[in-house]
């Protein structure tokens, strides 16, 4: 009888493990699904990254990746609100004199004004602010060294 109720104890167990993990696994490729199907990030990947790709090489760069823009505009008391109302202000009327990434003005020159919709311009700024943005590998290191002069 004892071998019995073990034996019913143990496949219980087991049974409860895998569908926790088969749960697990689940969920997890859910919330990956909706990282992935974010308006944002594909808005991002076909607007912004004809410019600002992080994989393009030092000479084919024609602006910062965008992991340098999320970075500089972003600190530990910016809002999302606030964060998107800067991306649309910015992205409606690029100039020297707004410009908060000045050593890419200086590389780069300003941005081109662009026809993106505020809904367009939101989605993408949504997805930068509450997601992990692509950076190149060399970015890390020059950002620790841009980060000792730069003021808000």
């Amino acid at each position: 009888m004892k071998v019995l109720a073990f034996f019913i104890v143990f496949f219980m167990v087991m049974g409860c493990k895998k569908t926790k993990d088969e749960n697990n696994k689940t969920l997890s490729e859910s919330y990956n699904k909706v990282l992935q199907e974010h308006p944002g990030k594909k808005l991002m990947e076909t607007h912004c990254y004809l410019c600002h790709d992080a994989t393009k090489t030092e000479e084919e760069r024609l602006a910062p990746p965008m992991i340098a823009i999320k970075k500089r505009y972003i600190f530990e008391d910016t809002s999302k609100e606030v964060f998107i109302n800067d991306i649309q202000k910015w992205i409606k009327n690029p100039n020297e004199k707004d410009a908060k990434m000045f050593g890419a003005v200086r590389r780069f020159g300003v941005m081109q004004k662009l026809p993106y919709s505020e809904e367009d311009i939101e989605q993408i700024a949504d997805y930068m602010f509450d997601n992990e943005i692509e950076q190149p590998e060399w970015f890390e290191e020059h950002y620790k060294q841009m980060k000792k002069g730069m003021k808000r």
